[in-house]
């Protein structure tokens, strides 16, 4: 058996994503994978998925989808966005579409990415072994576009149709925290403490790679002739004319600008979720304080996950 539904309508940047393509940046391919990987996984979980199974990221853009051959069962997390079938709902929802019936996703009062999961294998193609989408190359299960037809192998119908719990930190975070570094020696005392003391807004110029900041002057007080490096998701890198960066999931996998900080790897999911024109600050931790968050968002994470995979009620195969 399987399920069909029709892309009517799409926005830029909409794409299958998967957990991501690990293993490859020694050849400069990065990992790619979802900007908001809590709410991902939370979409799969609450369909008894597996947390790594295909899904849809939706952009600001949104999405709308016809559904040509069903019943099949469907959940929705990530971004505060608006939820449409024969009512309206907000996101963070169980449903099921059954043939005829459509489904619009479209932004909503808070948050940039929305998932949509689906109760069965969403076929998409692989590249190296991974439907995660590059964004700038469309390499992977590859961008969502009006025209096309999503082949769902082995629907399935779980219920209840519900809302889902939507956490406090699966919400935006204006407030990030940081360990200082690797090259924060690159940068004056002064200038330190204007990054950690200033507030700094996301500009416009942003996709899936990164998101340039808007704020204080902080450019680096060395000359720019370190060798490339490999750059961690997360880094702030600041180029010369003092403007930093905020690399995201398709981050290059190498580059020669100074990074002042890092942010936590537990912060990035909600500053995912963060719009243009938005103000955020950075904390610096130490890094037993970073290690002791991480350890609290890891266990937290995964305590919601499976409270979410134990909520799913099998109704037909």
């Amino acid at each position: 058996m399987s399920a069909q539904l029709r892309v009517t309508a799409a926005g830029p940047l909409v794409s299958v994503q998967d957990a991501g393509r690990f293993g490859f940046a020694r050849f400069g391919v990065t990992a790619s994978g979802p900007m908001d990987r809590l709410a991902y996984r939370a979409a799969n979980a609450a369909l008894g998925n597996r947390l790594d199974a295909a899904a849809i990221e939706v952009s600001l853009g949104g999405l709308r989808l016809d559904c040509l051959a069903g019943p099949i069962s469907l959940a929705v997390a990530g971004a505060g966005f608006i939820v449409e079938t024969d009512q309206a709902f907000g996101s963070w929802q169980v449903l099921t579409l059954a043939a005829g019936q459509s489904l619009t996703l479209r932004r909503g009062p808070w948050g940039s990415w929305c998932y949509l999961a689906v109760a069965g294998e969403l076929k998409a193609p692989l590249w190296l072994g991974s439907h995660a989408t590059h964004g700038s190359s469309g390499k992977g299960g590859g961008l969502v576009t009006a025209g096309m037809d999503l082949q769902i192998e082995s629907p399935r119908v779980v219920g209840p149709d519900r809302a889902l719990p939507c956490p406090v930190f699966a919400r935006p975070r204006h407030r990030l925290h940081v360990t200082l570094g690797p090259q924060d020696r690159c940068f004056a005392p002064e200038t330190l403490q204007a990054f950690l003391s200033s507030s700094f807004s996301l500009t416009a110029a942003g996709n899936r790679m990164g998101v340039r900041l808007a704020g204080p002057d902080i450019a680096p007080n060395v000359a720019l002739t370190m060798p490339s490096e490999p750059i961690a998701r997360g880094s702030v890198q600041v180029a010369g004319d003092g403007v930093a960066t905020l690399l995201l999931a398709d981050h290059q996998t190498t580059g020669g600008y100074p990074k002042i900080a890092t942010v936590l790897d537990c912060d990035l999911d909600a500053a995912a979720q963060l719009r243009p024109h938005d103000a955020i600050g950075f904390t610096a931790l130490t890094p037993a304080e970073a290690v002791a968050r991480a350890r609290l968002y890891a266990a937290s994470t995964e305590s919601y996950l499976a409270a979410l995979a134990a909520a799913v009620t099998p109704l037909s195969s």
